[in-house]
């Protein structure tokens, strides 16, 4: 029964991480973490966040580091640096990875399992930011 734990929670990371740095979140190879938050505010799809509320941090090292947010709630978002309280999600990884998976350089999957993005909290919540943010 473990094994299949395992298995499972491996896929649904898989699944999750595949959908960190996707479509509208490309960024340009020479992008900053700004830049590409700038860019997701274009994206964001209302309709896909109704009934959502959830709270995304972003924990970035490097040079043109920091940290951002995003709180989702009910088809509006707000978007900022700095920390959110109780977040839904955490992304750790560096400025320069969080760009890479952000342009389709690097993927999301292969990042996680390297040790080069760490995810922490809600999985499900996780997956709705590819679709809130496309």
């Amino acid at each position: 029964m473990m094994k299949k734990h395992r298995v499972w929670l491996g896929l649904t990371m898989m699944m999750i991480l595949a959908t960190v740095g996707s479509s509208a979140l490309r960024a340009e190879d020479n992008s900053t973490p700004q830049q590409v938050f700038d860019g997701m505010r274009q994206s964001f799809q209302a309709d896909k966040a109704k009934g959502v509320h959830a709270r995304y941090q972003w924990d970035l090292s490097g040079p043109n580091g920091g940290e951002w947010w995003i709180d989702v709630n009910d088809g509006t978002f707000k978007m900022g640096r700095g920390k959110i309280d109780n977040p839904s999600v955490t992304f750790i990884t560096s400025d320069n990875d969080w760009v890479a998976m952000s342009n389709g350089k690097l993927k999301g999957t292969w990042a996680f399992m390297t040790g080069r993005l760490k995810v922490r909290g809600s999985q499900s919540i996780a997956r709705k930011l590819d679709e809130i943010f496309p």
